[in-house]
């Protein structure tokens, strides 16, 4: 059984300071993860605007935005400039990759591509990916491979620009399996590999998992000895923002109780390797919510 862990970088100080205490926290357990860098201006301030969005409020009180994201960023963007992320954090992106780890691109404006890409055209589209993909390879010195975009946001021309942009997997929807989606009436070339599991942003404060810690829930859900469960691969996101930070003794609990289950704890790079594209199968993209999470995301269609 397959874990692929999916780390997800928002901000700047998640960048400057998640990320570091997560490469120690994976290395000291021996896992593999995927990296995914938002590559431009941090404007984390911007996203005041979806206070109307349905469930955004009731979000932001069960997670402690303020506390995880501190009020400097919430400022960004709006009343303070938005840093430069790969410009000032590439030095630090960078020890990511030498440490061995898969690095790629989340985004390139977070905030600008969460809120606006479902709805936008295909020349809007490729300007942001253009530039989040000509960054990477500015940092990196090669063309990313991997790409998992912004909560779970996409439109019909991201997945169509995937290919020619050159990524060979994703992780940009939710689902069960990996996947390939459909451009038209033809499979990607680029493989989809969905997030399986619930994230703990989503899962804190929820009055339905009856008194449940996030973490014991996670493990109830992978645990491959639980009545009626057939071993499988799953696909966790974290956020460097949370689970680098605040949340970081909850992550290490996490890998050592997934480490106990029997999962190899891999990068998605590793997990796509694993696979035969000509296998899976191909999928409609749908939308729709996620308990836990405001708006609509990218989900895998089973229909």
């Amino acid at each position: 059984m397959r874990l692929a862990l999916k780390i997800d970088v928002d901000t700047f100080v998640g960048t400057q300071l998640g990320v570091p205490r997560l490469l120690d926290i994976c290395e000291r357990h021996g896992a593999q993860a995927s990296f995914l860098f938002s590559l431009g201006p941090d404007h984390t301030g911007r996203a005041l605007r979806r206070v109307f969005r349905p469930g955004f409020l009731a979000k932001v009180s069960r997670t402690s935005v303020l506390e995880h994201y501190g009020l400097k960023t919430l400022l960004y963007g709006v009343l303070l400039p938005g840093p430069d992320i790969g410009r000032r954090c590439a030095p630090l992106m960078r020890t990511v990759r030498d440490a061995g780890f898969e690095v790629g691109v989340h985004t390139w404006d977070h905030i600008l591509w969460q809120d606006f890409v479902m709805n936008e055209d295909r020349l809007w589209t490729e300007r942001l990916m253009r530039l989040a993909v000509n960054r990477h390879a500015e940092i990196f010195g090669v063309a990313p491979r991997v790409h998992c975009a912004a909560g779970w946001q996409m439109n019909a021309h991201a997945f169509a620009l995937l290919e020619t942009l050159g990524f060979t997997h994703a992780s940009d929807t939710r689902g069960q399996a990996p996947y390939r989606p459909l451009i038209g009436r033809r499979p990607s070339r680029c493989v989809e590999l969905p997030t399986t599991l619930p994230t703990l942003d989503e899962l804190i404060g929820r009055p339905d998992l009856a008194g449940a810690s996030p973490v014991a829930h996670l493990l109830s859900l992978t645990d491959p000895a639980r009545a009626g469960a057939a071993p499988r691969d799953h696909v966790y996101t974290l956020h460097a923002e949370l689970e680098g930070r605040k949340l970081a003794p909850d992550f290490e609990q996490l890998l050592a109780g997934w480490k106990a289950q029997g999962y190899q704890l891999t990068s998605l790079g590793e997990y796509h390797a694993s696979l035969d594209p000509a296998k899976l199968p191909a999928r409609e993209v749908s939308y729709g919510a996620i308990a836990g999470r405001s708006g609509l995301l990218a989900l895998e269609s089973t229909t």
